[in-house]
């Protein structure tokens, strides 16, 4: 299969690239190389297509969609920007950069697309109330985080709240530009596939990580960022008490999920788009994660500062069953084993 990666120079598409060769398909790189996200160029790997375009430009897409019969769509700005007025990049990016894709796919007849999707198109994650069941607190308010009190409670009785999995039929909202993008990504997607007959998927990534993250650019995560501390002999600053809950998965399962979903694709119903959240399913603290990277790197130990960002979101963990059930997907690398190897990459500079 021929296969299109926009964002294929990206920390994750490049590894969906590599995932791709080994599975003997033949991937197309195309990325922008915005310098936020490349700072150094990237050296494509030997043999592969490699078109420098953005994907809103729509005589770029045409040309490189001819003989394609699969698109991996990873291109897009990621994190919370600083503020509003980063709306229109994000949009831009993200949403105009998605139609202009689809618009090209549907005319040069190319019928299955992979999407990078987001956990964060839920929004809060799952919340139990012992008196009412499950319920949906509203964003958090600018004076419970000054005053140190994290935790959402119910919105009907103040009670105290029991963390859960996230299915994928679980209401969304998104709380930030960013996540709203992400969800405008998904009906495009749908609208798309309902008009041309394509078969979509859209892999709802949890927090990935893994060798070739972002370090140091506005696209690094959060385990990034705290690897870039330890490597300057800085201890990790965790945000808010430590106890922020989530789901961190190796970007090599991740890329294992991409080649699964494109291999699935003809066996779909058309005209629909699938979601699936793609998380390891072994959950833990933005602590315990700063922690073992600590330990794992010889480093300072985690210092938790409270200070918070609006717009984030307290618990966030995935059931990701539905991606083992209907695709087989299995996560092979562990939280201990996987943030040990993260962290020694830091040690070697990668």
């Amino acid at each position: 299969m021929r296969v299109l990666v926009t964002g294929g120079a990206g920390f994750i598409g490049s590894h969906i690239v590599e995932r791709l060769i080994s599975a003997n398909h033949e991937p197309v790189v195309l990325d922008a190389l915005l310098p936020a996200a490349h700072p150094t160029a990237p050296r494509p790997p030997a043999g592969v297509e490699w078109v420098h375009a953005d994907v809103r430009d729509a005589e770029a897409m045409r040309r490189v969609l001819r003989g394609v019969d699969a698109v991996c769509h990873q291109a897009a700005m990621v994190g919370l920007g600083k503020d509003f007025a980063d709306a229109p990049a994000y949009v831009g990016c993200n949403d105009l950069g998605t139609a202009v894709l689809l618009a090209e796919m549907a005319a040069a007849r190319v019928g299955r697309l992979v999407l990078a999707g987001s956990m964060v198109v839920y929004g809060e994650g799952r919340y139990d109330c012992p008196v009412h069941g499950t319920v949906r607190p509203g964003p958090r308010a600018g004076a419970d985080l000054e005053a140190g009190r994290f935790e959402p409670h119910c919105p009907l009785c103040g009670a105290e709240l029991v963390s859960g999995l996230v299915a994928e039929d679980a209401p969304v909202d998104p709380r930030n530009v960013y996540a709203t993008t992400k969800l405008a990504q998904e009906h495009l997607a749908a609208s798309w596939a309902r008009t041309t007959g394509g078969q979509a998927v859209s892999l709802r990534y949890h927090n990935v990580y893994g060798p070739g993250m972002p370090r140091d650019t506005p696209y690094a995560g959060v385990a990034s960022l705290f690897r870039s501390a330890l490597a300057r002999g800085e201890a990790p600053r965790v945000f808010e008490d430590g106890g922020q809950r989530r789901d961190f998965v190796h970007v090599r399962d991740v890329a294992g999920a991409n080649v699964l979903a494109l291999g699935s694709l003809d066996e779909r119903e058309p005209a629909a788009l699938a979601a699936y959240n793609a998380g390891s399913g072994d959950p833990h603290t933005v602590g315990e994660m700063a922690a073992a990277l600590a330990a794992a790197h010889g480093g300072k130990q985690p210092v938790v500062t409270g200070e918070f960002r609006l717009g984030d979101v307290r618990h966030i963990t995935a059931d990701s069953g539905r991606l083992r059930a209907d695709l087989g997907w299995r996560p092979t690398t562990d939280f201990a084993a996987g943030m040990a190897e993260f962290a020694l990459c830091g040690l070697r500079g990668e």
